[in-house]
Parts: structure tokens; sequence; C-alpha cells
């Protein structure tokens, strides 16, 4: 899957292309006054369900936060389940509280 950002000010978007499939994925995230990134939205085109493709989004959303050392909120619903799925991520990838 080939992997895009877009940004524009203090939002933008992670986009995940595969060939062949006309929309593109996507994590919707704002940049908060903390340089936080915020996880606000997902979205996978109905060619694309069942690829992996929103938890391939994240995976390279946790290795930009790690390489820029910034944390990530996981507001959007599915971020947040799949952060509580992977552990691994806790470093950089906050859920808020209940």
């Amino acid at each position: 899957m080939q992997i895009s950002i877009e940004q524009s000010g203090s939002a933008g978007r992670y986009l995940g292309r595969l060939e062949g499939v006309a929309e593109a994925a996507e994590i919707v995230f704002s940049r908060a006054d903390t340089g936080c990134l915020v996880a606000e939205h997902t979205f996978v085109p109905e060619g694309m369900r069942g690829s992996g493709a929103g938890v391939k989004l994240i995976e390279r959303i946790v290795e930009d936060a790690r390489r820029g050392g910034y944390r990530v909120l996981a507001m959007c619903p599915y971020v947040r389940a799949q952060a509580a799925r992977h552990a691994e991520w806790s470093d950089v990838l906050d859920r808020p509280p209940a």
C-alpha cells in the first residue's frame, strides 16, 4: 500500500492507496497546540476492507510519531480500538480517558 500525507496548517490526513482501488483509505488528523497529533476519523473504502489498510495507516502514524518525538491521541473509535489491541504502540499512542 502506498501511503502519503496531505497537510494544510494544523489539519491533514494520511492516505493509503491500493492499485486497482479508486478511493483511498484515510485517517484525518489535526495538530494540537501541544504538538500532539489527534487522530480524528478513519475511512476505509469498500474495495480495501479486510486488507489491513486501517492498521497500516496507524502503523505509519506511530512510526512518524516515534521519529518526530510527538504523541498521538486516538479520538477516532477505530484508532482507539486498535490502540487497545496493540500495546506496543503505547509509547506514542494515547487513548482518551473513558
